[in-house]
C-alpha cells in the first residue's frame, strides 16, 4: 500500500462519522503500519462543530494519523482521495416523502460525483453511506464517470450484518457460523434479505431454522425495518451500526473473501440477474482482496424471494426516474 493514504469523509461532523473517524484513523481498516491522511467534508454550518471532533482526533495521538484536513469545499476534500465514504445527506424529515429527499440529496451527489472525477486520485475507490445510497451513488457515478464504474459502491453491508446477526441469533450460534447471507436490491425496506441460501454451521438455513412462517413473516421485514426500530427505540438513527457496516464494508474489500463466503454490496449493475446495466443495485459479492468486487453467479431464487427480488428492483428504477433530470447520458 502507498506510504501514505487519504481517505475523504463527508459529513465528518455528523453522529456516524462520529462513529468512523476514529477507528480509521486508528490503523484498524488500513493496517497498523498504514499512515492516513483524513480530508474531512462538512457544510459550512457544521465547521465548527467538525473542529471539534478533529481535536478529539489529535488527542487520541494515533501514531497512523499523519494530517487532517477540514474544509467545506468538494473539490478540496476529494483532492488525491484513494478512498472517499460518502457519508454525509440530507436527512428525512417530517413531512418528507422519499422523492423529495431523492431531489435534495440528488444535487448533492451530482456536485461531489464532478469533483470526484476531477481531483480524486486514480485509484480511488467510493462507498456512498448516505441515503438513500443506492440512487445517491447512481447519480454521483452518472456525473463522474471518468472513475471507472467498478470503483463505486453503496452500503448494503449494515443490512447483511443484520440478518446474519437475526439469523444467528435465531439458532443460538455465532455470528461467524453463519454465511451466505444476501441483501438483494435496494437499501430500503423493499430490499431482499435472502436467507434461502444462507447456511449456519455449513448446514443450509432453511434445515437449521425449519420455521419458514418465521422466516418469511418475521425475519424479512425485521430486516428491512430495522432502522425504524432502532429510531423507535433509541430516538436516534443507527448511527454506530452504520459506521460499523461501512468500515466492515472496506474491511472486505482490502482481504479476499473466504471461498464458503460471500458480502453484500450495492454496484454499478453489469446486467446481473437481469437487472438493467447502470442500476446500482445490491449482489452477493467476492473480494479479491485489491478492492475489486465480483458478482456471484448462478443462483437461484424460489418464488417468494423472486417476488421480493422484482419489488426491489422496480423501486430502484422509479427512483432512477425519479431523478433522471440529474442524469447525463
Amino acid at each position: 500500500m502507498a506510504e501514505v493514504i487519504r481517505v475523504a469523509v463527508t459529513g465528518a461532523a455528523g453522529q456516524v462519522a462520529y462513529a468512523m473517524l476514529a477507528r480509521l484513523a486508528s490503523g484498524e481498516v488500513f493496517g497498523p503500519n498504514q499512515k492516513i491522511i483524513l480530508q474531512l467534508l462538512e457544510i459550512p454550518q457544521a465547521m465548527k462543530t467538525l473542529e471539534g471532533v478533529a481535536m478529539e482526533l489529535d488527542d487520541c495521538s494515533f501514531p497512523t494519523l499523519q494530517d487532517m484536513i477540514l474544509t467545506d469545499d468538494a473539490n478540496k476534500a476529494f483532492r488525491d482521495c484513494n478512498w472517499a465514504l460518502l457519508v454525509g445527506s440530507f436527512p428525512r424529515k417530517q413531512g418528507m416523502e422519499r422523492k423529495d429527499l431523492l431531489g435534495i440529496n440528488g444535487k448533492i451527489f451530482v456536485g461531489q460525483g464532478k469533483a470526484l472525477a476531477e481531483h480524486a486520485a486514480k485509484d480511488v475507490r467510493i462507498l456512498v453511506v448516505g441515503n438513500p445510497c443506492n440512487t445517491n451513488c447512481l447519480v454521483a457515478y452518472r456525473n463522474g464517470k471518468d472513475i471507472p464504474a467498478d470503483r463505486w459502491t453503496a452500503m448494503t453491508r449494515l443490512d447483511h450484518n443484520r440478518a446474519r446477526s437475526a439469523l444467528a441469533k435465531k439458532a443460538g450460534v455465532a455470528h461467524d457460523e453463519v454465511k451466505q447471507v444476501t441483501i438483494w436490491g435496494n437499501h430500503s425496506n423493499k430490499q431482499y434479505p435472502d436467507f434461502t441460501h444462507a447456511t449456519i454451521k455449513g448446514k443450509p438455513a432453511t434445515e437449521v431454522i425449519n420455521d419458514r412462517n418465521w422466516l418469511e413473516n418475521v425475519f424479512v421485514p425485521q430486516c428491512q425495518e430495522r432502522g425504524k426500530a432502532v429510531i423507535a427505540a433509541r430516538g436516534a438513527s443507527s448511527a454506530l451500526s452504520a459506521a460499523n457496516g461501512a468500515l466492515d464494508h472496506i474491511k472486505s474489500l482490502l482481504s479476499p473473501t473466504p471461498a464458503d463466503d460471500w458480502v453484500s454490496a450495492a454496484i454499478v449493475s453489469d446486467g446481473q440477474y437481469g437487472v438493467e446495466k447502470g442500476l446500482v443495485f445490491s449482489y452477493p459479492c467476492r473480494s479479491d482482496g485489491k478492492g475489486n468486487l465480483s458478482v456471484v453467479e448462478g443462483l437461484k431464487l424460489d418464488d417468494f424471494g423472486q417476488k421480493k427480488f422484482n419489488e426491489s428492483l422496480e423501486e430502484l428504477k422509479a427512483e432512477r426516474d425519479e431523478v433522471k433530470d440529474l442524469l447525463p447520458t
